[in-house]
C-alpha cells in the first residue's frame, strides 16, 4: 500500500481549503452564538451569515443577496425546489427531468410518481447531451416543474441550461425551472440575471468547491411560484426553518470567495490524461468526449475489466479516484448515466472517473498515467475475454453478434 495520497475524486468532494477552515474557526469557538437571538454579542454571527450570503449571490451572479437560502446541502436544495414548485402549481401535476440526473433529483421525481404526479424522463444520446426537441414535445398543459441539471457528476457533461430554460418559458412562462448546478459552482461562471435569466430555482452544495459538508444554498429568484418544503421557524425569511449552521454557512461564504479569486479549471490537464491513456490503452470509451464538458472531469470506460478493481489496484498505489457517482457507488449494476448513453455492456462495468480541483497537480496526472495502463494490462491478462497475445478482444468467445457487442 502507498503512504502517499493522490486524491483525484473532487466531484464526489474536495478537501476544505485553509482559507476556509480558519473563516470558520471563530465561529465554533468564541462566537458560537444563535445569529436570531437579540441581545449584542449574537451580531457578529449574523452579520458574517448575511456577508456569506452576499458572496454565495455574486459566485451565482444572482440579482440580491435575499435570493439566496441556506440549506443543508444540494440534496436537501433539490427536494425544496422540486417539492417546492409542485406543491406552488398545485393543480399541475406533471414533471420533467433526465434520465441521466442525481440519484437526488432522480428519486424525488419517483417518490413524486408515487404520489399521483406524471414524469417525463428525457433521453441523452451517446454523448450524453439532450436533445432541446424532446424537451419542448414533453411540455403539457399541466407541466409544474422542469429540473435539468447543469452538468453531469460523472461525465462533466455540459448542458445548455440557458438556451434551455428559455425555451421552456417561451412554450410556458408559468413552468418552474429548476437546475442542480452543484458542478458547476466554482468551475464555471454562473449568471444568474445574464445567461441564466430564465432559470427560475438553482441548487449548490459546499463540500464541491472546498467548503465542509453539509453545508449549500439554493437560488430562488424573486416571484417565483415556490413554496418552502422545511417549516418550523422564522430563518431564512422563512424559507427554510431550523437554525443556522453559522460556521459551515461562514465557510460556504470563505469558499464563494475563493473560487471565484483563482484561476478556471483548465482543459490542458484533463487532454494530457485523456491523450496518454488513449495512445497506451486499447478499447475504451472517454464518456461524454465529443460534447462540452467540464475541465476537470475525465470519466473512461475500459472493456472487459471491472471498475472495481481498477479502483481498488489504484488504490493500491495511493491513487483515490471513483467508477462514478460516490452516492451509488455501493450498487453492483452499471450507472444509470452510462446505460442512458448506450455504452457497450463490456465497457459499461468497467468505468473510471477522474475529477481534478484547483490543488491537483501535473504530478498527479503522471502518476495515473504512469500507473493506469499497467493496471488494465492486468486485469485484461485474467479477462476471459482478452486475448493476451494480441492485445485485443477475443473474437473465439460468444460475445459478438454479427461484428457487434451484445
Amino acid at each position: 500500500m502507498n503512504d502517499r495520497i493522490i486524491y483525484l475524486d473532487n466531484n464526489a468532494t474536495t478537501p476544505v481549503a485553509d482559507e476556509v477552515l480558519q473563516a470558520m474557526i471563530p465561529f465554533l469557538k468564541e462566537q458560537f452564538f444563535n445569529p436570531s437571538s437579540t441581545y449584542p454579542q449574537a451580531r457578529k454571527a449574523a452579520e458574517a451569515v448575511e456577508a456569506a450570503r452576499e458572496s454565495v449571490a455574486r459566485l451565482l451572479g444572482a440579482g440580491s443577496k435575499s435570493e439566496i437560502i441556506f440549506n443543508g446541502g444540494a440534496t436537501e436544495g433539490n427536494n425544496s425546489a422540486i417539492w417546492g414548485a409542485a406543491r406552488a402549481n398545485p393543480a399541475r401535476r406533471h414533471v420533467i427531468t433526465t434520465a441521466v440526473e442525481h440519484p437526488a433529483v432522480l428519486e424525488v421525481v419517483r417518490e413524486m410518481e408515487r404520489e399521483g404526479f406524471r414524469a417525463t424522463y428525457l433521453p441523452v444520446n451517446r454523448h450524453g447531451m439532450l436533445d432541446a426537441a424532446d424537451l419542448i414535445r414533453a411540455i403539457q398543459d399541466d407541466t409544474a416543474v422542469v429540473s435539468i441539471m447543469h452538468a453531469n457528476n460523472e461525465t462533466g457533461v455540459i448542458f445548455p441550461i440557458g438556451e434551455l430554460a428559455a425555451l421552456v418559458k417561451k412554450v410556458d412562462p408559468d413552468v418552474v425551472f429548476h437546475t442542480d448546478a452543484t458542478q458547476t459552482a466554482g468551475k464555471m461562471r454562473l449568471d444568474l440575471q445574464g445567461e441564466l435569466k430564465n432559470v427560475d430555482l438553482l441548487t449548490i452544495s459546499g463540500h464541491k468547491l472546498h467548503a465542509p459538508k453539509g453545508v449549500g444554498a439554493m437560488f430562488v429568484r424573486r416571484g417565483s411560484r415556490w413554496r418552502p418544503w422545511q417549516l418550523g421557524g422564522h430563518q431564512e425569511r422563512g424559507r427554510r426553518a431550523g437554525t443556522e449552521n453559522v460556521a459551515s454557512i461562514v465557510g460556504l461564504g470563505a469558499a464563494a470567495r475563493l473560487v471565484m479569486t483563482h484561476p478556471n479549471h483548465s482543459t490542458a490537464m484533463r487532454d494530457r490524461l485523456e491523450k496518454a491513456i488513449k495512445d497506451q490503452i486499447p478499447n475504451l470509451f472517454i464518456n461524454g468526449e465529443g460534447a462540452p464538458r467540464l475541465a476537470n472531469t475525465t470519466n473512461v470506460a475500459f472493456e472487459f475489466v471491472e471498475g472495481e478493481s481498477i479502483l481498488l489496484a489504484l488504490n493500491d498505489h495511493g491513487i483515490c479516484v471513483s467508477s462514478g457517482s460516490a452516492c451509488t457507488s455501493g450498487s453492483l449494476d452499471p450507472s444509470h448515466v452510462l446505460k442512458a448513453m448506450a455504452v457497450p455492456f463490456t465497457a459499461a462495468h468497467g468505468s473510471l472517473r477522474i475529477s481534478t480541483s484547483m490543488f491537483s497537480t501535473d504530478d498527479e496526472i503522471d502518476a495515473v498515467i504512469d500507473v493506469l495502463p499497467t493496471v488494465i494490462a492486468r486485469l485484461r491478462a485474467i479477462s476471459p475475454y482478452w486475448d493476451v497475445r494480441t492485445n485485443s478482444p477475443r473474437t473465439d468467445v460468444d460475445i459478438f453478434i454479427q461484428g457487434k457487442y451484445r
